[in-house]
């Protein structure tokens, strides 16, 4: 269980802070029950979100740690994940969807990526990348730098510039 303080990754939602665990009544039937909820507060966007503490429909999990996204950044090199290809755009949001819902930070890692392959591809064919695209890729990298953010203490905009750094001093 979370306590009030932590970080966490609340489904596609991003990082959540845990302001407190509260007993609500719930009615379930005719009888009336206490349950416990989270009252979290999304780092990066506005609102309050309350769930119940053993909620099982929406993934909740720790955020990486500092040492875990360095690793994963320090492997981005090393990755080569091919651009998504589907028929239709149905088929291809299905893709894009499967791998938000690994809620992990490497799964948004090889999306982004294979995304960015996509668009590379369609530029040197002068065409634009499709909005589904678009928008996936968004929320990749909204939900991956959210995380890298918080593991990292660093602020959600040097994330990118963070990123590229490391890659670069791989290279050189």
């Amino acid at each position: 269980m979370f306590q009030a303080g932590d970080l966490l990754v609340y489904g596609i939602t991003g990082v959540c802070r845990v302001l407190s665990i509260d007993r609500r009544q719930e009615r379930v039937g005719s009888t009336r029950q206490e349950r416990l909820y989270y009252q979290l507060k999304p780092i990066y966007q506005g609102g309050l979100i309350y769930t119940p503490v053993d909620n099982d429909k929406v993934s909740m999990r720790p955020i990486i740690s500092r040492q875990e996204a360095e690793d994963l950044i320090g492997e981005i090199p090393t990755l080569h994940p091919a651009a998504c290809r589907a028929s239709t755009t149905q088929a291809l949001t299905q893709q894009y969807q499967a791998s938000l819902r690994q809620h992990n930070c490497r799964s948004l890692v090889e999306l982004a990526m294979s995304i960015h392959a996509k668009r590379r591809q369609a530029e040197s064919q002068n065409r634009r990348l499709g909005m589904v695209d678009e928008r996936y890729l968004k929320q990749a990298e909204q939900l991956l730098f959210g995380e890298l953010a918080a593991a990292l203490e660093i602020p959600y905009e040097a994330v990118q510039p963070y990123i590229a750094d490391r890659i670069a001093a791989v290279h050189s």
